[in-house]
Formats: C-alpha cells, structure tokens, sequence
C-alpha cells in the first residue's frame, strides 16, 4: 500500500481578505475575534496557575533575574520629550566610530569581546535550533495540516511544542545573557581605564566586569528577553481575515509594543555603565534615569540613529533568508512532502549569523562606547569620579552556576528520552482543555 505523503503549501502568502462584507458579517468576525483573545488571555492565565509550584520552587533564582527596573520603561515613557523625539541621523552614530576605533585599536582586547559575545550569541540560537530536530517530522505535518485546516490560524495547533519551545528559549538566552553581559561589562570596564589612564588588558577588564557579574547577568537577560520579543514581533506576520476593528486594535498592539520598547530602550542606556561602576540593579536603573534626563536629546539621537542602521542590517538579513530558502530549492521539504522546519531554521543561520556579526563585532561595540563616554562626560558635569569594582569574588560564583546551567543543558540533550520531553514533543495532540 502507497503510503500518503502530505503534501505542503509552496509558500502562497495568504492574502488578507478586504473585500466589502455587510455589517451583519463584519460583527461576526469582530466577535469571533474578541472571543479568540479572551480565550489567550484564560490560556496564559491557566497556564501561570500550572506552573505557579514550579515558579515558587524557582523562586531564589527567578526573583534574581526579575525585571526589578521596569520603571525605566514606565517613567521615561511619561517624559515629555518622547511625544517629539528627535530625529537620529546617521551621523549621530557613524561620528562615534572615530573614537571607538580608535579605543579599539589601542586597547585591542574590545575587539575580543566583541568576537566573544557574538560567539555566545550563536552557540545560543544554535542550541535552541536543536530542540526543533527533537520534534518528529509527522508532528510538523499534523501541525501544517491543523493550520490549514483552522484557515491559517495557528491557535491552538502548536500548543504542545510552545511550551518546551518557548521555555528552552528562555533557558537559552539566560545561558547566553551571561558571558555577553560579561563581556560587555569588561568593553565599558576598558573605556573607563583608557579615560584614568590606566593600562588595560584582557584578564584587568574582565576581572572587573567579574565583581557585578551577578547584576550584570540579570539585566543582560531581561533585556535579551526585551529585545528577542520585539524582534519576533517584528517579523512579517498574518493577520488572517480583517475588518477595520481588528486592523484598528492590531496596529495600535504593534504600535504600543514598539513604543515600550523604544522606551526601555533609551531609559536603560545608562545602566551598562552604572554597572560596570559597581552599581546593583536598581541603583543603576535609578541613576540611567537621571542621566537619560540631563543628556535625553543626546541620548535618543544615538539610540535612534543605531537602531536605523541595525533595521538596515535586519531588512539584508531578511532578503538573505528568502534567497537561502530560494537556493535550498526542494531540500526545504522532508520526505512526508511537508515542510522541514528544523532544516530551514538550520539554514537560515546563515544570514542571521552574518547578520549579528555586524551588530554586535561593529556596531554594538561603538554604541557601548559611545554611551560610556556619553556617561563620563556627565559624570564629570556632576563632579562625581569613575571608581572601577575589582573583587571577582562574586563573579567566581556566578561562573560556578552558569557552569551548573549548561552541565544541564547538556543532560537535557543527553537524556530527553528519560525525562519525557521526547515523548511530549512528538505527541500530535492539542491542548484544548485551556480554552
């Protein structure tokens, strides 16, 4: 008997009906969709009651990366300023580089950190990339066929591979939140060195980016999960049929979405450096605050002007993965006919991973630099003196749980069959109880 292949769409974008409807029909979808949201907001609500146990016993180490400093986002959202922002031209950010290359090539050991994070960087997508292969391709299969079969609505057909998903994503960026804010930390620790006139090496900067690892780590996560969400946002998405209610309340989500973001954004420019001062979480968010208020035009110019040239990087990136899934060819389908997955995300860490290089080896490093220089120089209008931490102590412990999280990083690989995480990935079964 001739087994039955399942065969995929060739990637048709759906396109998103406009057509006049009566009211009658608008109504209608108008409420369907409201009960759509109603019934997320009782799925995340049912599922925090599900993991409220695990959460209490997570506790000691979820209270540490708690985002202890969403104030930033509140406060610098109510400045008068954000209702005009000014606008970032290129050259606000591109004037920097003079001084960030020229930092670099004396103190050649920023060159390092940056390689360094964007190491960390891919290892962590690379690592999330593997739990896509964990799960069966006849799981992908009944996933397309349900959202083909639901109109392209994706609710409800994926649930039980969110939640391993999206917690493993977690997992990875708090892995990776470690050493970037490490080495971060130690790019900031050398600019201050080189405005002391002290002589900085690899193992001086690090050691001092070691004696507030623990904050350091904590913000370097909130933000990473900040800023991974955002992008996700970002992407292209469809939004199925629409009406004017419903295109109404999507653009204002985005909008509120990406205005929270700019908000955190620019509130937490100063916390880089307060940290790399010795500052805990909440000081450091405390004072950002202050400096944001006394150098806010500075500021916002610099912060914009980076963000056009990473949208820049990211709209490349984006056309480099529609030519890498053109150039898969028919190696984008598995042997059941339906789409590989987990082989296109592998692929598509081609672009991403060129894509990051710019960020983080270039571009990120002249924005770290420029905003510690930004913050030396109003360190200096408030008559206040740079004072470099250097106790590594707390950092050595920090280190020793990192260590722990990817020993078990790797038992989870090792032993997903044993713990049922294999088991939970290839069932074809939907959470509907939660709605």
């Amino acid at each position: 008997m001739e087994t039955k292949r399942f065969q995929a769409k060739k990637f048709e974008p759906r396109k998103i009906d406009f057509k006049v409807r009566d009211a009658a029909t608008e109504a209608a979808i108008d409420k369907e969709y409201l009960e759509n949201l109603e019934r997320g907001k009782r799925w995340n609500k049912n599922i925090s009651k599900f993991f409220a146990p695990v959460k209490k016993i997570l506790s000691p180490v979820t209270d540490r990366f708690s985002n202890k400093i969403i104030f930033l986002q509140e406060e610098i959202s109510k400045f008068p300023e954000m209702n005009d922002l000014p606008e970032g031209n290129k050259r606000d950010f591109t004037s920097k580089i003079s001084y960030a290359l020229s930092l670099g090539f004396k103190e050649k050991e920023i060159f390092f950190f940056g390689i360094m994070q964007w190491i960390f960087v891919f290892l962590a997508c690379i690592l999330w990339i593997q739990m896509l292969f964990w799960i069966p391709q006849p799981v992908w299969d009944a996933v397309s066929e349900c959202i083909e079969s639901n109109s392209g609505n994706a609710e409800g057909c994926t649930l039980m591979a969110d939640i391993p998903l999206t917690l493993w994503g977690y997992f990875c960026i708090l892995l990776a939140a470690f050493p970037v804010g490490i080495f971060s930390s130690a790019m900031g620790s050398a600019h201050f060195m080189y405005k002391q006139n002290k002589e900085s090496t690899v193992i001086k900067c690090v050691r001092s980016a070691l004696a507030n690892a623990w904050t350091t780590w904590s913000f370097h996560f909130i933000d990473g999960f900040i800023t991974v969400r955002q992008i996700a946002n970002r992407l292209p998405q469809d939004d199925g049929i629409q009406t004017p209610m419903i295109k109404k309340m999507n653009d204002a989500r985005r909008a509120k979405a990406e205005a929270l973001y700019y908000a955190w954004k620019i509130g937490s420019a100063g916390v880089l450096p307060n940290m790399v001062l010795g500052n805990n979480l909440i000081d450091s968010g405390k004072n950002s605050l202050k400096f944001v208020r006394s150098r806010f035009v500075e500021i916002a110019k610099l912060r914009a002007a980076y963000s056009s040239i990473c949208w820049v990087v990211g709209i490349a990136a984006y056309i480099g993965a529609i030519i890498t899934l053109v150039l898969m060819g028919d190696s984008i389908y598995a042997d059941s006919g339906g789409l590989a997955i987990p082989k296109i995300y592998q692929y598509l860490m081609i672009p991403i991973s060129f894509a990051l290089l710019i960020v983080i080896i270039f571009l990120r490093p002249i924005y770290v630099l420029s905003i510690c220089n930004l913050y030396s120089d109003y360190l200096v209008s408030i008559n206040e003196q740079p004072v470099l931490p250097d106790d590594p102590s707390t950092g050595v412990k920090a280190g020793i749980v990192f260590g722990f999280l990817c020993i078990l990083a790797i038992l989870i690989i090792i032993f997903r069959d044993q713990i049922g995480l294999t088991e939970i990935l290839s069932s074809t079964e939907f959470l509907g109880s939660f709605n």
